[in-house]
This record gives C-alpha cells, sequence and structure tokens, in this order.
C-alpha cells in the first residue's frame, strides 16, 4: 500500500495494542488490524499473558475475509510453541496475502524466524513501518529481554531551585494538576511503584491511576524498619495491591499486623534496590517506577536499578538549606563525576517542565 495506509494502519495497530496498558507482563502490547480492499475487517489486541495473541483476535474477526488480505501488527508474529501456538501458522492458515510489521521481536525464540516462515509460505512481508513509535510502546519489554530485569524509571517533581519539599517536608503540591495527571498515566503503563517507608509516613499516598486508566500497578514499599503507620491508604488493598519488602526477621508484629490488613509482606536477606528488582522481575515484571524520597533514589541509581530519568520542575521558588532534593548522595566531590543524561529530550506539561533522558 502507498499514500501512508501502511503508516495510518500502524498507528492504529498501536492505538489497540495501548487497550491493554500496563496488562501484559512478561509479554509486548501487540495490536493488530486486518485490511482487505483499504477496509478494516478484523482488529485485535493482546489482553494478556496466556491469552491468544493479536493477531488470533484480529484473524478470528475478519473470518472469510482474511484471505488475500493484509495483516498489521506492530511486533513480529511468533513462531514458537509457547503458552499459545505460533502466530505465523494461524496467519498463513488464513491465507493472509501480505503482512506488514512495525518491529522485529528482539526475543531470542522469535528475532527474525516470524518473518522467514511467513516468506517461506509465500507471504510479502514488510518490516519498519512506524518503527520508532513500536520500540517506544515496548521500551520496557525490550529492555528486559536483553538485560534479564525490569526498566526502571525514576520519576521527581522539584521546584526551580531543585526542591522536592518544603524544610518542614510538605510537599502537596509541587507541580500543575496537569503534571500530576501525566503522572497518573505514566503508573497505569508499570508493573509497580515503589517508595520507601518515610514517604509512607510523611504523604500517606495512595499511588493510584486516580482512574485514568483502569489498571494500577503494584504498591511496593521497602522498610528495614517497618516503623510505618498503622493505618495508611496503601493498606487499603481491596482494589489495588501492596507488597512491603523487608529484611529478614524484622518487627513480626507489624508483619503480622500489615498481612491481616491483606498487605503481602515479603523478608529478603538484604533491602536493597537490586534484590527489590530482582524480585519484581522474577514475578515477570517490565518496568518499575521510582517515586521515592532522595535517599532510596540515590540508592537505586548507585546501584544501577534506575535507566530513565522523569524530572518535572514546577517555575516555583521554595529556598531553605535543609529543604530536600530528589537525589541524596552519591559520593560525588567534582562537577566532572556527575551522570550525565543521553538522549535527552524536553516539553512542558501544564506549566512545567517535563525532562526525560537516559543514564548513561
Amino acid at each position: 500500500m502507498t499514500d501512508g495506509v501502511d503508516e495510518w494502519m500502524m498507528r492504529r495497530c498501536l492505538e489497540l495494542a495501548k487497550q491493554a496498558l500496563g496488562k501484559t507482563a512478561p509479554n509486548p502490547l501487540v495490536g493488530s488490524v486486518v485490511v482487505q480492499e483499504g477496509e478494516i475487517v478484523g482488529e485485535g489486541f493482546h489482553p494478556g499473558a496466556g491469552q491468544p495473541h493479536a493477531e488470533v483476535f484480529a484473524l478470528k474477526a475478519a473470518g472469510d475475509r482474511a484471505r488475500g488480505a493484509t495483516l498489521y501488527v506492530n511486533l513480529e508474529p511468533c513462531n514458537h510453541y509457547g503458552r499459545t501456538p505460533p502466530c505465523t501458522e494461524a496467519i498463513i492458515q488464513a491465507a493472509i496475502a501480505r503482512v506488514v510489521i512495525g518491529m522485529v521481536d528482539p526475543n531470542p525464540q522469535v528475532l527474525g524466524t516470524g518473518l522467514s516462515r511467513l516468506q517461506q509460505a509465500g507471504i510479502e512481508v514488510t518490516v519498519g513501518v512506524e518503527e520508532a513509535a513500536c520500540q517506544a510502546l515496548n521500551e520496557p519489554f525490550v529492555y528486559r529481554i536483553r538485560h534479564q530485569r525490569p526498566l526502571g524509571i525514576l520519576k521527581y517533581a522539584m521546584t526551580l531551585d531543585g526542591k522536592i519539599a518544603t524544610t518542614t517536608g510538605h510537599s502537596a503540591w509541587v507541580t500543575s494538576p496537569t503534571a500530576r495527571s501525566f503522572v497518573h498515566q505514566l503508573r497505569a503503563g508499570c508493573d509497580a511503584v515503589i517508595i520507601g517507608g518515610n514517604t509512607v509516613r510523611r504523604d500517606n499516598p495512595l499511588l493510584t491511576s486516580h482512574g485514568v486508566h483502569d489498571h494500577n500497578p503494584l504498591r511496593v514499599v521497602m522498610s528495614r524498619t517497618l516503623d510505618l503507620p498503622s493505618q495508611a491508604q496503601l493498606w487499603q488493598t481491596a482494589d489495588v495491591p501492596t507488597l512491603v519488602l523487608t529484611e529478614t526477621g524484622v518487627n513480626p508484629e507489624q508483619q503480622q499486623a500489615l498481612r491481616q490488613q491483606g498487605v503481602e509482606v515479603l523478608e529478603l536477606p538484604a533491602l536493597t534496590p537490586t534484590a527489590a528488582i530482582a524480585h519484581l522481575n522474577e514475578r515477570g515484571f517490565l518496568s518499575v517506577l521510582w517515586e521515592c524520597g532522595g535517599t532510596l533514589a540515590a540508592r537505586a541509581i548507585a546501584e544501577g536499578a534506575v535507566q530513565k530519568i522523569f524530572a518535572f520542575i514546577a517555575p516555583k521558588i521554595i529556598g531553605g538549606a535543609t529543604a530536600p532534593s530528589p537525589v541524596g548522595d552519591l559520593g560525588f566531590t567534582e562537577m566532572t563525576a556527575a551522570l550525565p543524561l543521553e538522549r535527552v529530550s524536553w516539553r512542558a506539561i501544564g506549566s512545567d517542565l517535563l525532562i526525560e533522558g537516559y543514564l548513561a
């Protein structure tokens, strides 16, 4: 197809894929469209691990009209038996004439074999349509495949003079409602959000997507002492789960009290960002959002648990030599030791500025 139709259909695949935002881990977000003579005759998206893939839903919706049609999908169709049969065989059996793919699947179990299988069956294959957008959508999936751990994202909001709260610890609100809504959407796309015990004590946060999306991340609290309030919004687990990570043998009475409220409590030999990320990787998570204070943020950065930064800067000045900053002591004494960000972009979010980048 020409005149931008392939691009338009691929963008439709991405729209469909986003309907399962935050729900597919450890699987990627995938949408698919079947087009017959310029008309969409079938659509689908992958709703979650263990369920049929996007192509299967799209082909089923298209029925007999899939014969001779073009199938669009943002990620290379699988060619192996996992929890579900290979999508390549379903495409071949449906007599699809052409397949347009956004990006090759980095998973070694796929990685080009889906393309080859389709081509061997005589199907015309086009790869790389809207590839940058396809890569961006599944950035956490690609990262986990390549590094065997979830993508770590540090999000913080600070004033123009680099403060996240006043000298008394008051922090509501640094940024505008528009920026906060953006953060709620960001949470919706993550599998877990992590804070430390001090944030629970000081802010009593909810850490949900606040209704901007129907997915909420697992809320994770790291606390070495379990000196936590007996009542907190995070202990309300009827709709959104909470996990508390602590060290072996710490405060059994508090552990029991939390469990009685429906909170999952896990003891680790050593409570570190590395250990937390390892556990969340075992759960199959793709992305972890750090919304913690400066001390834990510094440790997460130092241990390599953070790869990406979302920094909101509010046009406010609060002052205060002892007012907290977003990242605690990293042990650097010279400016030449500063950690540079790469692939940096910035944009206005309401009245605030968002700087996005990657740690080198």
